[in-house]
């Protein structure tokens, strides 16, 4: 069989997953990438996170933005997310939503493996079907782009309680500015579409409460 190639994220630190990807005959090569961990043709990029660094994305709404610029340089991004998805800490309906959201609003895939050698053996396969099927090989992209205006104001939005990305452009549409949006009350905030009382009151709640130091 003709060599599979990887480029790596030279911050990747699991040696299994390393180890495993030569012995399947691949070969790799290492570079600081702009998104992503692994680059597997010229239009399919893997994110791949552990089951606690997924959680914690969510949380923080970081997984929004990787998935943002993932899509923005690459075709068919991936994210793979490694280990027992029942161990997360988080209630099923938020792990679901959130994955059902990177799918339908990002355009990013999320698969599960169940362990470093499940990895391993799934990107070989990704490798072998672009690489050997398509004829693509992997090539270096991503290079991080300037946000314009609009993509900030949906970013700031979207990182607010119960935000993603369709109901920022609701706010955006209906307040125009966001400082227009800060000096809104509940009532107001219920007024956009599809945000209910306790959105609007999660909202108010982070714009107007005092930064507490943790």
């Amino acid at each position: 069989m003709p060599e599979l190639r990887l480029i790596v994220d030279n911050r990747e630190r699991n040696l299994e997953i390393i180890d495993s990807l030569a012995q399947e005959n691949v070969k790799l090569s290492f570079a600081q990438l702009p998104v992503g961990d692994y680059i597997v043709s010229d239009r399919m990029c893997i994110e791949r996170k552990t089951v606690h660094d997924f959680e914690s994305s969510i949380m923080d709404s970081r997984i929004f933005d990787q998935a943002t610029r993932l899509r923005e340089a690459f075709k068919n991004p991936i994210i793979l997310i490694e280990g027992d998805l029942g161990e997360c800490t988080l209630g099923r309906n938020a792990i679901l939503g959130a994955v059902l959201s990177l799918y339908t609003d990002y355009g990013v895939l999320v698969l599960n493996s169940e362990s470093p050698s499940d990895t391993s053996y799934m990107l070989a396969k990704f490798a072998e079907r672009e690489q050997l099927g398509k004829r693509r090989e992997p090539r270096l992209a991503g290079s991080k782009k300037a946000y314009t205006q609009y993509q900030w104001q949906l970013l700031i939005l979207g990182s607010l309680p119960g935000i993603g990305p369709n109901l920022a452009k609701n706010l955006i549409n209906n307040f125009k500015t966001i400082r227009n949006l800060c000096n809104a009350d509940i009532k107001e905030l219920m007024k956009v579409e599809k945000i209910g009382k306790k959105k609007a009151e999660s909202i108010f709640k982070v714009v107007n409460s005092e930064f507490l130091v943790e």
